[in-house]
């Protein structure tokens, strides 16, 4: 099973969602399956190939999830944040803008699902190879 340090240390090296892909990588090659963040504090839980879970804290106050989802909403904060042009923080404001309640990110899959607070799939996004 993978630390927290494991963890802290994959993602220390991501500045913009631009990483986003070699951080997948890394988290992959420490053994990690998926795993699963809560948009209203930034709560995270990290599963591993045999069902194993890590459970993390809370990363930020709590954000207001938006009563209404708002698909558009949600696939013009992913392009921007894509492009670089915000941080995490700031995606995570808008996801919570939004209505998303979490994301899955599955290295398995290589994909990305986010869900409103009904358990919707609001967007599914393919995780892109990381160019080397």
């Amino acid at each position: 099973m993978f630390t927290k340090d494991q963890i802290h240390q994959a993602f220390s090296k991501v500045q913009t969602g631009a990483d986003f892909p070699q951080l997948v990588q890394d988290l992959k090659s420490i053994g990690m399956s998926h795993y699963d963040n809560y948009v209203a504090d930034g709560r995270t839980q990290y599963f591993d190939n045999k069902g194993n879970i890590l459970e993390g804290e809370a990363k930020y106050p709590t954000l207001p999830l938006a009563n209404q989802t708002s698909i558009e909403g949600l696939k013009h904060a992913l392009l921007i944040h894509q492009q670089g042009q915000t941080d995490y923080p700031s995606f995570c404001k808008d996801a919570a803008d939004a209505g998303v309640e979490k994301w899955t990110t599955h290295m398995i899959n290589m994909e990305v699902t986010y869900y409103d607070s009904k358990g919707k799939i609001m967007v599914v996004e393919p995780i892109p190879v990381p160019a080397h």
